[in-house]
């Protein structure tokens, strides 16, 4: 699975975020770091493997996952299409905004693995692609501390407590550092308006607020001699 995904090498500049510099989404703090990643895919069992593949690599919410049907994902041309979601009394509802309803690329790696899934997926009215064992709405608390949290401890991403370093949102999170780093380092390298349009965000203010300090900046310096050097001739 893993040399069939390629990954973001993410980079976090020192200073950014404000003079504490504790207002920005950070990697390593709020943000898993690709090794981390990596640790965490190794360690996880078979079948809770799809459900954060998802996670990680097509950037679904939690609700999102949750209310996923199989008629929501188009197997032959890896496509996965928000037309629902399950709130946290798993109930099933529309997306989140007009935005949140969106189509989404797999990666093929992970399309592989959802169609292994789809043979032994348990069975639900909903025909839901990560239903609890008994065939219902999975609650967000059962994602958390029965794949999440013990993932993260087998793989050591723990905080100095312990204590699992990061939430199932932060999944989320790197898949937006993913779409935004550079392709020579991994990434796609995409433009803010696509990364606001595959994260389902209703504004791009919202996608530029979170991540737009993400985003690869080229040598200040050189930039602002050049543009004084043409600006006085």
């Amino acid at each position: 699975m893993l040399a069939q995904i390629r990954f973001a090498s993410l980079r976090v500049r020192e200073g950014q975020g404000g003079e504490s510099g504790r207002d920005k989404l950070e990697i390593g703090r709020d943000i898993p770091s690709r090794d981390e990643i990596k640790r965490l895919l190794e360690v996880i069992p078979s079948d809770q493997e799809p459900i954060l593949l998802v996670a990680i690599f097509c950037g679904l919410r939690a609700s999102e996952l949750r209310g996923l049907r199989w008629s929501d994902i188009d197997l032959k041309f890896g496509e996965i299409h928000i037309r629902q979601r399950a709130d946290r009394y798993c109930k099933i509802g529309p997306p989140k905004s007009k935005a949140g309803n969106r189509k989404i690329p797999v990666p093929p790696g992970v399309l592989k693995r959802l169609k292994e899934w789809k043979l032994v997926c348990p069975i639900s009215a909903g025909a839901l692609v990560f239903p609890s064992p008994s065939g219902l709405v999975q609650h967000h608390s059962n994602i958390v501390h029965r794949i999440v949290n013990p993932a993260l401890k087998t793989a050591g991403i723990v905080n100095g407590n312990g204590a699992p370093k990061y939430g199932l949102h932060s999944l989320r999170h790197f898949f937006a550092s993913w779409l935004i780093n550079r392709t020579r380092d991994g990434g796609r390298e995409m433009p803010l308006k696509a990364v606001q349009v595959l994260m389902g965000h209703s504004s791009i203010t919202i996608t530029a607020d979170r991540y737009g300090h993400l985003f690869p900046r080229g040598d200040d310096a050189a930039e602002l001699a050049d543009a004084e050097r043409r600006l006085l001739g």
